[in-house]
């Protein structure tokens, strides 16, 4: 058990180190190319608003942070008659090519950089999706949420919340620094197969973690 616990806490030491040295050569190269550049005019040219976009999220522990994002959907929520828009459909073109490439997400390496994220993790969740979790849930709270991860790969945007913390279970139980290149390969390859951007009708507001179904509890 000691030797267990002690591999996995230099497993995890070296996971840190390696976020900050990736994440921090990410930046740089992206910097230089100029991909940051591109994209920060390509969204301001293309719809109104800022190019950046920063949602609060929960993290390791439970605990909140800042998340950032290129911004890919409409500044505005609700159209002219006064009815909320659906998420769907508030996203740009110029949005729709960053989700389809993943390029939305780099703007989460200088999470990583401050260490509120890591480069393999479980996706972090809004503040409400946190609070219906249960006991045995919650434990994908323990390691920081990632950029990438285990149900990201397994399917993405289009297998159901429950199944996707008990892949994030699956990942915490079993993580090395190994499992963690695993999934950064997988992840590459997933991004240019384009696979789960678009969200299936079917994975649409159907389980306990979707916001419907947190307004349809309010009406009851």
């Amino acid at each position: 058990m000691n030797n267990y616990s002690g591999s996995r806490k230099f497993h995890l030491a070296l996971k840190r180190c390696f976020d900050f040295v990736i994440g921090l050569l990410a930046i740089i190269v992206l910097f230089v190319i100029p991909v940051f550049e591109v994209v920060f005019i390509a969204i301001r040219l293309s719809s109104k608003g800022p190019a950046l976009f920063k949602q609060k999220r929960i993290g390791k522990d439970k605990e909140p942070f800042m998340m950032y994002k290129f911004r890919t959907m409409i500044v505005e929520q609700y159209d002219k008659d006064g009815k909320e828009i659906m998420s769907e459909d508030r996203i740009t073109p110029i949005g729709r090519i960053l989700r389809k490439l993943s390029l939305d997400e780099l703007p989460q390496l200088f999470n990583i950089l401050n260490g509120t994220m890591s480069i393999i993790g479980p996706r972090p969740m809004l503040d409400y999706q946190a609070e219906r979790c249960t006991e045995e849930e919650n434990g994908r709270f323990a390691m920081r949420p990632g950029m990438t991860g285990w149900a990201q790969v397994k399917g993405r945007n289009n297998i159901q919340w429950t199944e996707r913390i008990q892949y994030d279970l699956e990942y915490i139980r079993n993580y090395s620094i190994w499992f963690d290149v695993k999934i950064l390969f997988m992840s590459v390859i997933t991004v240019f197969k384009r696979e789960g951007t678009d969200v299936k009708t079917e994975y649409r507001g159907v389980d306990r973690f979707s916001k419907a179904y947190h307004e349809e509890e309010d009406r009851s």
